[in-house]
């Protein structure tokens, strides 16, 4: 993957400092950038992944680094510690790129394709690529797994996952409500099934400069007999974006 190489802000300033102070002088403001990078950082007190805990209930510290371009064009990376039991990876890091923009005034579209990488793990990489439609706050989309490491078993060629959910961010007292739901068919799902449903909601705070809070509520109906702990999951998180 080619490497995002930024110009540090003091270069920056001494190499765009003279156009401004030109552009200033002939009265025209400079050209806005098409060009943004922006970064993240969040707590959790569980990760949780498609109604699934990717840290055996415990804790994570995570966050992501995204360039955007006007065109519409984006692309970016996250990471997170994980806890899948002994002798599993210790974190995920994933790494995406997608192009979004509106079809008609309201409704959006996104088409990505992300890698998941595990890179202290053996055969647990897999690619997705997905595309969704939003309408206002209601969103619908789908992933399809084109690649895997774990060959014949979960998350390798052909699994599809569906997912839509609602997004209101502008309710009283700078609340935000979240609601969720997806299903997972995986091509190799085994006997007894591993194909599952899982719910969610998310109650959020902006708090302006200190970040956004969240309390929020996932569970799913996986079969136990397959490993899956259907017990609801009550978590909290914190996110703040630069």
């Amino acid at each position: 993957m080619t490497t995002l190489r930024l110009i540090p802000a003091a270069v920056a300033g001494l190499l765009l400092g003279p156009l401004t102070a030109l552009a200033a002088t002939e009265g025209s403001p400079a050209p806005e950038s098409p060009h943004s990078v922006s970064a993240n950082i969040g707590v959790v007190s569980n990760y949780i992944w498609r109604g699934v805990t990717q840290t055996d209930d415990g804790a994570a510290v995570q966050g992501g680094l995204d360039y955007s371009h006007a065109s519409g064009f984006y692309a970016g990376t996250w990471a997170s510690n994980i806890d899948w039991g002994s002798d599993s990876p210790n974190y995920e890091l994933d790494l995406y790129l997608g192009f979004g923009g509106s079809i008609i005034e309201d409704l959006d579209y996104d088409l990505n394709v992300i890698y998941y990488a595990y890179p202290d793990g053996d055969d647990a990489d897999f690619s997705e690529l997905a595309g969704s439609l939003t309408y206002k706050w209601f969103t619908l989309g789908m992933a399809y797994t084109f690649y895997g490491q774990n060959d014949g078993g979960l998350y390798d060629d052909g699994d599809l996952y569906y997912h839509g959910g609602f997004e209101f961010d502008d309710l009283p007292y700078g609340l935000g409500l979240g609601l969720r739901v997806g299903y997972t068919d995986f091509d190799n799902d085994g006997s007894p099934s591993a194909n599952y449903w899982h719910y969610g909601a998310s109650i959020s705070k902006d708090a302006g400069d200190f970040g956004t809070f969240s309390l929020n509520w996932d569970q799913n109906d996986g079969d136990t007999d397959v490993g899956f702990d259907d017990d609801p999951k009550i978590w909290v998180g914190w996110l703040k974006e630069f």
